[in-house]
């Protein structure tokens, strides 16, 4: 069965330019929807945004709070800020989005991008940029950024045709807190209907006619989660709650898939999964550098005893402590697992 591909977000070629080429050539009969790779500045997921964060006058470094890793400041807020005080202008993802849309464009009229391929947009949860605040301040700000975020949705979908279109939620921290195990982000009381709302709003902003997907994501420190999933029952509970709560149909999910387990206990929580007609699609982060297509089938064939149809892809971006020839070596073990 020949199997659909999916690329997380970031993939680590020098170019937007070459992202398209290179994936065009490698798997682009495989594709529903590309991103951009996220080069250049985005390439560390939300770091790029730090320098925004900081710049900004109702936050300010607190130099008793230093993170080893990747070494800043948290910030706290501006001595009166208060929570109603706060606004964020433009964050930068809509710009790079129709920059980038034009090098899609490019890359369709050459023929390297199949026709029928959208463009992918990734866009962090707004939660994901409060690890650079001190609590307070998170619990401040979060409403301001959230706001600010879905400025950046409106300029989006009002630069590109929807038709060409997809956006994707990276949900992390949220994951992380739904599992509850790691000692960083906690589960706290009225996880559920927070997540509910949370869900409800960032989804809602997105029209109808652009595709909506969630990759669901444990983290990414040098190409390592931050905890492995015990199996596929948490992922599969958060992707239930923001299926049933998004207030529009969802395109796709994508879950990790640690490369040591091909066991059935793993996948057996897919039987839960909340879908209807096929949908939302399933993207399985099955395909590892370590074990290559061998290992990437042994896992195919672990998941498709619960779910026949699914696409596969890497647990999470293409970038981080990888080098640019373990990426290539990586869109090919993509295209020997789909075909």
């Amino acid at each position: 069965m020949s199997r659909h591909v999916h690329f997380v977000g970031t993939i680590g070629l020098d170019s937007v330019e070459e992202v398209f080429a290179t994936a065009g050539r490698t798997v682009g009969s495989h594709l529903l929807r590309c991103p951009d790779g996220e080069t250049g500045g985005r390439r560390q997921w939300v770091m790029w945004q730090y320098p925004f964060l900081r710049s900004s006058p109702y936050l300010q470094a607190d130099v008793t709070k230093l993170v080893p890793e990747p070494a800043v400041c948290l910030l706290k807020l501006a001595p009166g800020v208060q929570a109603a005080d706060i606004h964020f202008g433009e964050l930068g993802y809509a710009r790079e989005a129709r920059v980038s849309y034009q090098d899609f464009l490019d890359a369709r009229r050459r023929g390297t991008i199949p026709a029928n391929v959208r463009f992918q947009v990734c866009l962090p949860t707004p939660k994901a940029f409060m690890a650079f605040l001190t609590p307070e301040a998170a619990q401040a700000a979060e409403p301001a950024y959230e706001r600010a975020m879905v400025k950046e949705i409106e300029r989006i979908c009002a630069g590109i045709p929807h038709p060409d279109l997809a956006i994707q939620w990276d949900v992390c921290f949220e994951m992380l807190m739904w599992d509850g195990r790691f000692p960083l982000m906690p589960r706290f009381p009225g996880i559920e209907a927070s997540f509910q709302q949370t869900f409800a709003r960032l989804c809602s902003v997105v029209p109808k006619d652009v595709q909506l997907g969630v990759h669901l994501c444990y983290g990414d420190n040098d190409a390592k989660h931050f905890i492995d999933p015990l199996d596929l029952g948490k992922a599969v509970e958060l992707a239930n709650l923001i299926i049933d709560h998004a207030g529009r149909p969802l395109d796709w999910i994508h879950m990790p898939v640690p490369a040591n387990r091909s066991d059935d206990a793993y996948f057996a929580p897919l039987k839960d999964l909340h879908r209807s007609g096929g949908r939302p699609e399933v993207y399985l982060g099955l395909v590892h550098l370590s074990d290559g297509v061998e290992g990437a089938r042994r896992r195919i064939a672990a998941a498709s005893k619960v779910l026949p149809e699914f696409g596969i892809a890497t647990e999470c971006g293409m970038a981080r402590a990888r080098t640019r020839e373990q990426v290539l070596e990586l869109l090919r073990i993509h295209a020997g697992a789909a075909a």
